[in-house]
């Protein structure tokens, strides 16, 4: 829009504002009777100053779209009301700093995507010890939504032991199960290049103990009917197993064969993934016995599909459903195997998120509520986090090698 020569001049007086001011009053007044603030002395550069009558002319050039006029008026509003100015940058300031510390909470706070990786198909121990955290971490407010389990069978934990050190070594988000088995397949090692001091060991949050299953309608009535069996004729009973010669459950039989004086490798094997694969083919008929733990067995003892011959612990477990179950001992057989299931970090997990777990898993060790889930899953009291869970798991590692070497599976 052009503007006219009454316009033209008022422009000029508005333009001209823009020069260090001369007035020898330092205060000046708005056109609304505002007290404004003191100016800066004459030698200041480029101070702005206008007296009432031309931010008038400015606010009414405004509205013509004048660009110079909107640029006045503009520090005509600074000039009267710098409290506003202040305000915006104090709310800026504010929002920053909300924002920032929001940030830094959240880092604090939970992973993003946490993930439990059981190294074994689902059913089994290890599926068992990620779904008891994934609710003790939500029950206990540690987590806003449930941890994903996701599986990844292969060397009852060697798969997942290698993808983790290799692959994801910083992943601060995954957690592995690992139980006294993975201990034992260490000690041999069955897990490849990398040894126990390859991740680091968080957290143990209870243990089992082994056991031998059978159908519930199997000739073996005791753990004795079953050494009789294997000594007519060893080659006779299929003994599903997770692992191959050498793994916990391989160990649990060896160790009955050696106590009735059979060669531990006459013993007829087949390799399993976890105690859900050996519930399974034992159910199906594949196999005739199954060297298990109780935690895993339990479901199906409860109804009806399978027997225990023997739990592995040093006495009767007290507990209702597990009270009737003999142990090896009281039989004749001086066998104690206790599985004890926990979590590791991948190697390069930061001290920062590795402490922020640990204090998770201490919090939640120590609670009624976890004892709760715990229990109905079967499990006992073990807890361990930190150095003291790192100096146990080489103290094991040491002790399983030791057993590897008198059984020949390492020179």
């Amino acid at each position: 829009m052009r503007l006219n020569n009454k316009n033209n001049k008022l422009l000029n007086g508005v333009t001209s504002c823009l020069r260090p001011s001369r007035l020898a009053s330092p205060w000046s007044t708005s056109r609304r009777g505002m007290l404004c603030a003191p100016l800066p002395p004459p030698a200041a550069k480029q101070h702005f100053s206008a007296n009432a009558s031309t931010c008038e002319t400015a606010h009414r050039l405004r509205r013509v779209r004048d660009k110079s006029a909107w640029r006045t008026a503009s520090l005509c509003q600074k000039q009267q009301y710098p409290w506003r100015l202040n305000m915006k940058f104090s709310l800026r300031h504010v929002a920053a700093t909300a924002g920032c510390m929001l940030i830094a909470s959240q880092l604090l706070a939970e992973p993003k995507r946490p993930e439990c990786i059981a190294p074994a198909s689902p059913g089994g121990g290890f599926d068992l010890t990620c779904k008891l955290v994934q609710s003790a971490l939500i029950n206990e407010k540690i987590l806003t939504s449930p941890m994903r389990v996701t599986y990844m069978p292969g060397g009852v934990g060697a798969v997942a032991y290698n993808a983790v050190v290799a692959q994801r070594p910083a992943d601060a988000g995954t957690l592995v199960a690992w139980s006294s088995g993975s201990l034992l397949n260490l000690a041999q090692g069955k897990f490849g290049r990398f040894d126990e001091n390859a991740v680091r060991w968080l957290a143990a949050v209870g243990t089992s103990y082994g056991a031998i299953a059978v159908k519930s309608d199997s000739p073996y009535k005791n753990l004795d009917d079953l050494v009789q069996a294997l000594k007519a004729d060893p080659s006779k009973v299929v003994i599903g197993s997770g692992g191959t010669v050498g793994s916990q459950d391989w160990m649990q039989t060896a160790l009955i064969a050696k106590a009735a004086g059979i060669n531990p490798r006459a013993l007829r094997y087949v390799a399993l993934e976890g105690g859900g694969e050996i519930a399974t083919a034992l159910l199906g008929g594949h196999i005739q016995v199954g060297s298990t733990d109780i935690s895993d067995s339990m479901p199906h003892i409860l109804s009806g599909d399978m027997r225990l011959l023997a739990v592995f612990a040093e006495k009767r477990i007290d507990e209702p459903e597990m009270k009737d179950i003999p142990t090896a001992k009281e039989q004749g057989y001086d066998i104690v195997w206790p599985v004890v299931r926990g979590f590791y970090l991948g190697p390069k997990v930061s001290d920062e998120d590795y402490n922020w777990w640990k204090a998770s898993f201490d919090k939640i060790l120590a609670s009624e509520d976890f004892a709760k889930l715990r229990d109905q899953r079967e499990l006992f009291p073990f807890a361990m986090t930190g150095a003291e869970l790192d100096t146990y798991v080489k103290k094991q590692v040491a002790d399983y090698k030791l057993m590897a070497k008198e059984f020949g599976l390492i020179q």
